[in-house]
């Protein structure tokens, strides 16, 4: 379906870095929306479940091999799984999306794996760090001057973020598919940054 957001799970990923995003999709300050603007859909090698570093194991609803080819979006979350051999098989799907011209996420090591295999050359881009871009990108990765040391950077349909940065990467994620108001969406970051507390 065209309103779904995948997010691509490798083994040891990170739990709190889709926590942010997925929860406003599926939810406002109040209870779940009957009927949201996206849809949550997790993606996995394969349809077993998938272990995050914390031992949380989620149910994949796709594997690589059964994936649909029209969604919203695809969201690259960060873990140890993009060191392993099994994050290649994730290369044309990046691929397929950019060309399609899909809104592209990608967090932590998911940023450095887009930069290692040169996703990141031509757009304004974060990640954990520079000097790890280099590293994971070698000569693939010529987007130095593309860099920007921020939290969370969106550029057209692509956006990236460092690990600390979920709640960021949500904001900007949730911008670019107008998940909701500017208003709404700055209202909700305020809320996770700032705390009850602050503002009530």
């Amino acid at each position: 379906m065209s309103n779904e957001v995948l997010y691509i799970l490798l083994p040891d990923y990170a739990a709190h870095e889709a926590v942010y995003l997925s929860q406003a999709i599926a939810s406002d300050e109040q209870s779940l929306k009957e009927t949201p603007k996206y849809v949550n859909k997790v993606v996995a090698p394969t349809m077993d479940p998938v272990r995050s570093i914390g031992g949380f194991r989620t149910m994949p609803d796709y594997s690589f091999d059964t994936m649909p080819d029209d969604y919203a979006a695809i969201v690259l979350i960060g873990g140890f799984g993009w060191y392993q051999p099994v994050a290649d098989r994730v290369v044309p799907i990046v691929e397929k999306a950019l060309k399609a011209g899909k809104v592209v996420g990608a967090i932590c090591n998911g940023a450095s794996f887009m930069a290692k295999h040169g996703f990141l050359n031509t757009v304004r881009h974060t990640g954990n760090g520079l000097e790890q871009l280099r590293s994971w990108g070698g000569s693939n990765y010529t987007g130095e001057k593309m860099y920007v040391h921020s939290q969370a950077v969106s550029d057209g349909m692509t956006v990236t973020a460092n690990g600390s940065a979920a709640l960021e990467f949500a904001k900007e994620l949730l911008l670019v598919l107008e998940n909701d108001t500017p208003e709404r969406i700055e209202m909700y970051y305020r809320f996770n940054r700032q705390g009850f507390c602050a503002l009530f």
